[in-house]
Protein backbone atom coordinates (compact mmCIF):
# COMPACT_ATOMS: atom_id res chain seq x y z
CA UNK A 1 0.00 0.00 0.00
CA UNK A 2 1.12 3.95 0.04
CA UNK A 3 2.83 5.60 2.23
CA UNK A 4 0.19 7.84 3.78
CA UNK A 5 -0.01 11.51 4.05
CA UNK A 6 0.23 12.87 7.98
CA UNK A 7 -1.63 15.32 9.30
CA UNK A 8 -0.23 17.10 12.33
CA UNK A 9 -1.42 14.21 14.93
CA UNK A 10 0.44 11.55 13.51
CA UNK A 11 -2.98 10.31 11.85
CA UNK A 12 -3.87 9.75 7.92
CA UNK A 13 -6.38 12.10 6.70
CA UNK A 14 -10.02 10.63 6.38
CA UNK A 15 -10.75 8.55 2.66
CA UNK A 16 -13.24 10.57 1.64
CA UNK A 17 -13.17 9.59 -2.15
CA UNK A 18 -12.82 5.65 -3.51
CA UNK A 19 -11.65 5.65 -7.39
CA UNK A 20 -11.93 2.18 -8.60
CA UNK A 21 -10.35 0.69 -12.02
CA UNK A 22 -12.74 -1.42 -13.90
CA UNK A 23 -10.95 -4.03 -15.92
CA UNK A 24 -10.03 -7.08 -13.82
CA UNK A 25 -11.92 -5.39 -10.88
CA UNK A 26 -14.99 -4.58 -11.51
CA UNK A 27 -15.46 -6.56 -14.18
CA UNK A 28 -13.71 -10.14 -13.88
CA UNK A 29 -10.40 -11.32 -16.17
CA UNK A 30 -12.06 -12.28 -19.69
CA UNK A 31 -12.57 -15.98 -20.31
CA UNK A 32 -10.40 -18.09 -22.78
CA UNK A 33 -13.54 -18.32 -24.97
CA UNK A 34 -14.00 -14.73 -25.51
CA UNK A 35 -10.59 -14.07 -25.93
CA UNK A 36 -10.53 -17.36 -28.28
CA UNK A 37 -13.50 -16.03 -30.63
CA UNK A 38 -11.93 -12.78 -30.80
CA UNK A 39 -8.28 -14.05 -31.50
CA UNK A 40 -9.66 -16.66 -34.03
CA UNK A 41 -10.70 -13.37 -36.20
CA UNK A 42 -7.13 -12.39 -36.70
CA UNK A 43 -6.37 -15.85 -37.16
CA UNK A 44 -4.10 -16.01 -33.86
CA UNK A 45 -3.83 -18.21 -31.13
CA UNK A 46 -5.41 -16.72 -27.68
CA UNK A 47 -1.84 -16.85 -26.70
CA UNK A 48 -0.30 -15.18 -29.28
CA UNK A 49 -3.29 -12.94 -29.26
CA UNK A 50 -3.66 -11.65 -25.54
CA UNK A 51 -0.34 -10.13 -25.49
CA UNK A 52 -0.56 -7.98 -28.36
CA UNK A 53 -4.05 -7.01 -27.64
CA UNK A 54 -2.59 -5.81 -24.59
CA UNK A 55 0.10 -4.17 -25.55
CA UNK A 56 -1.17 -2.58 -28.51
CA UNK A 57 -4.37 -0.71 -26.63
CA UNK A 58 -2.78 2.64 -25.52
CA UNK A 59 -3.88 5.09 -28.15
CA UNK A 60 -6.92 3.05 -28.75
CA UNK A 61 -7.76 3.54 -24.98
CA UNK A 62 -6.42 7.65 -25.60
CA UNK A 63 -8.50 8.25 -28.52
CA UNK A 64 -5.83 8.39 -30.73
CA UNK A 65 -7.50 5.80 -33.18
CA UNK A 66 -10.82 5.55 -34.26
CA UNK A 67 -12.91 1.70 -32.96
CA UNK A 68 -12.09 1.14 -37.35
CA UNK A 69 -8.35 2.36 -37.47
CA UNK A 70 -7.20 0.35 -33.86
CA UNK A 71 -8.77 -2.77 -35.32
CA UNK A 72 -7.22 -2.10 -38.86
CA UNK A 73 -4.20 -1.44 -37.43
CA UNK A 74 -4.27 -4.87 -35.39
CA UNK A 75 -5.60 -6.52 -38.69
CA UNK A 76 -2.21 -5.09 -40.00
CA UNK A 77 0.11 -6.56 -37.22
CA UNK A 78 -1.58 -9.98 -37.58
CA UNK A 79 -0.93 -9.90 -41.58
CA UNK A 80 -5.12 -10.65 -42.31
CA UNK A 81 -6.89 -8.36 -44.13
CA UNK A 82 -9.98 -7.77 -42.50
CA UNK A 83 -13.44 -6.36 -43.77
CA UNK A 84 -16.01 -3.40 -42.68
CA UNK A 85 -18.15 -6.19 -41.05
CA UNK A 86 -15.14 -8.21 -39.68
CA UNK A 87 -14.63 -4.79 -37.81
CA UNK A 88 -18.13 -4.53 -36.34
CA UNK A 89 -17.87 -7.85 -35.25
CA UNK A 90 -14.43 -7.56 -33.69
CA UNK A 91 -15.88 -4.42 -31.44
CA UNK A 92 -18.65 -6.03 -30.56
CA UNK A 93 -16.58 -9.04 -29.12
CA UNK A 94 -14.25 -6.87 -27.58
CA UNK A 95 -17.26 -5.18 -25.44
CA UNK A 96 -18.09 -8.68 -24.79
CA UNK A 97 -14.98 -9.07 -23.62
CA UNK A 98 -15.13 -6.98 -20.65
CA UNK A 99 -18.72 -7.44 -19.71
CA UNK A 100 -18.54 -10.67 -17.23
CA UNK A 101 -19.11 -8.14 -13.77
CA UNK A 102 -18.04 -8.59 -10.46
CA UNK A 103 -21.28 -8.46 -8.83
CA UNK A 104 -19.78 -8.16 -5.12
CA UNK A 105 -17.48 -4.93 -6.05
CA UNK A 106 -20.47 -3.36 -7.12
CA UNK A 107 -22.72 -4.15 -4.28
CA UNK A 108 -19.71 -2.95 -2.47
CA UNK A 109 -18.83 0.68 -4.63
CA UNK A 110 -23.48 0.83 -3.53
CA UNK A 111 -23.36 0.67 0.00
CA UNK A 112 -19.76 3.20 -0.04
CA UNK A 113 -22.17 5.66 -2.26
CA UNK A 114 -24.92 5.31 0.14
CA UNK A 115 -22.62 6.12 2.87
CA UNK A 116 -21.50 8.85 1.47
CA UNK A 117 -17.93 8.57 0.30
CA UNK A 118 -17.39 10.03 -3.94
CA UNK A 119 -17.47 7.40 -5.92
CA UNK A 120 -15.31 7.76 -9.53
CA UNK A 121 -14.44 4.84 -12.10
CA UNK A 122 -10.81 5.98 -13.53
CA UNK A 123 -10.16 3.14 -15.81
CA UNK A 124 -8.64 3.07 -19.55
CA UNK A 125 -11.59 2.16 -21.33
CA UNK A 126 -11.76 3.41 -25.19
CA UNK A 127 -15.31 5.23 -26.49
CA UNK A 128 -16.70 2.35 -27.35
CA UNK A 129 -16.55 0.67 -24.30
CA UNK A 130 -17.76 3.92 -22.46
CA UNK A 131 -21.03 4.64 -24.25
CA UNK A 132 -21.82 0.29 -23.84
CA UNK A 133 -20.59 0.60 -19.90
CA UNK A 134 -23.25 3.89 -19.78
CA UNK A 135 -26.15 2.44 -21.50
CA UNK A 136 -25.66 -1.46 -20.41
CA UNK A 137 -25.22 -0.99 -16.71
CA UNK A 138 -27.59 0.70 -14.43
CA UNK A 139 -25.48 0.13 -11.62
CA UNK A 140 -23.24 3.23 -13.17
CA UNK A 141 -25.31 5.57 -11.09
CA UNK A 142 -23.45 4.26 -8.20
CA UNK A 143 -20.38 6.67 -9.68
CA UNK A 144 -20.31 10.04 -8.90
CA UNK A 145 -17.74 10.73 -11.89
CA UNK A 146 -16.64 8.23 -14.85
CA UNK A 147 -13.19 9.44 -16.02
CA UNK A 148 -12.49 6.95 -19.38
CA UNK A 149 -8.96 8.01 -20.69
CA UNK A 150 -11.05 8.12 -24.88
CA UNK A 151 -12.82 10.89 -23.05
CA UNK A 152 -10.20 13.05 -21.05
CA UNK A 153 -7.36 11.85 -23.63
CA UNK A 154 -5.20 10.55 -21.41
CA UNK A 155 -4.19 6.98 -20.57
CA UNK A 156 -2.61 6.04 -16.88
CA UNK A 157 0.02 5.88 -15.37
CA UNK A 158 0.36 9.08 -17.66
CA UNK A 159 0.04 11.94 -14.30
CA UNK A 160 -2.58 14.09 -16.09
CA UNK A 161 -5.28 11.69 -15.85
CA UNK A 162 -4.68 11.11 -11.83
CA UNK A 163 -4.72 14.73 -11.71
CA UNK A 164 -8.27 14.99 -13.77
CA UNK A 165 -9.84 12.80 -11.17
CA UNK A 166 -8.81 14.66 -8.03
CA UNK A 167 -10.09 17.85 -9.14
CA UNK A 168 -13.31 16.22 -10.40
CA UNK A 169 -14.10 14.70 -7.08
CA UNK A 170 -12.82 18.12 -4.98
CA UNK A 171 -10.54 16.25 -2.80
CA UNK A 172 -7.60 16.14 -1.57
CA UNK A 173 -4.98 13.61 -3.29
CA UNK A 174 -4.36 12.06 -0.05
CA UNK A 175 -8.46 11.65 1.09
CA UNK A 176 -8.72 9.38 -2.43
CA UNK A 177 -8.12 5.56 -2.08
CA UNK A 178 -7.54 4.23 -5.64
CA UNK A 179 -7.83 0.22 -6.46
CA UNK A 180 -6.08 -0.87 -9.46
CA UNK A 181 -4.99 -4.58 -10.72
CA UNK A 182 -1.68 -3.29 -12.05
CA UNK A 183 1.18 -2.15 -10.39
CA UNK A 184 2.33 0.44 -12.59
CA UNK A 185 -1.03 2.21 -12.39
CA UNK A 186 -0.76 2.66 -8.69
CA UNK A 187 2.84 3.57 -8.56
CA UNK A 188 1.73 7.03 -10.47
CA UNK A 189 -0.85 7.46 -7.94
CA UNK A 190 0.84 6.79 -5.32
CA UNK A 191 3.32 9.56 -6.51
CA UNK A 192 0.33 11.67 -7.11
CA UNK A 193 -0.15 11.41 -3.34
CA UNK A 194 -2.97 9.16 -3.63
CA UNK A 195 -3.05 6.09 -1.32
CA UNK A 196 -3.52 2.19 -3.25
CA UNK A 197 -4.44 -1.34 -2.92
CA UNK A 198 -3.65 -3.22 -5.81
CA UNK A 199 -6.82 -5.44 -6.51
CA UNK A 200 -6.02 -9.39 -6.52
CA UNK A 201 -9.03 -10.43 -4.85
CA UNK A 202 -12.54 -9.75 -3.04
CA UNK A 203 -11.12 -11.55 0.28
CA UNK A 204 -7.63 -9.61 0.11
CA UNK A 205 -9.40 -6.63 -0.38
CA UNK A 206 -11.42 -6.85 2.22
CA UNK A 207 -7.81 -7.74 4.71
CA UNK A 208 -6.15 -4.56 2.95
CA UNK A 209 -9.56 -2.00 3.69
CA UNK A 210 -10.01 -3.49 6.64
CA UNK A 211 -5.95 -2.27 7.92
CA UNK A 212 -6.79 1.06 6.59
CA UNK A 213 -9.83 1.50 9.03
CA UNK A 214 -12.67 1.02 6.90
CA UNK A 215 -15.96 -0.41 8.21
CA UNK A 216 -17.85 -0.67 5.09
CA UNK A 217 -16.15 -3.97 3.04
CA UNK A 218 -16.92 -6.11 0.33
CA UNK A 219 -18.91 -9.22 0.76
CA UNK A 220 -17.10 -12.57 -1.01
CA UNK A 221 -19.73 -13.97 -3.10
Amino acid sequence: MAVDARNSVGKPPEIRAVILDYGEVLCHLPSAKTIERLAFMFQMDPQTFLPIYLQTRAPYDRGDLLPGEYWQEFAAQAGVKISAEAIARARQLDLELWSDINDAMILWVERLHAAGFKTAILSNMPTDMATYVRNRFAWISHFDHHIFSGEVRSVKPEPAIYQHCIEVLGVQPSEALFIDDRDVNLQQARAAGIRGIRFQSVEQLRVDLAALGFTILPQPA
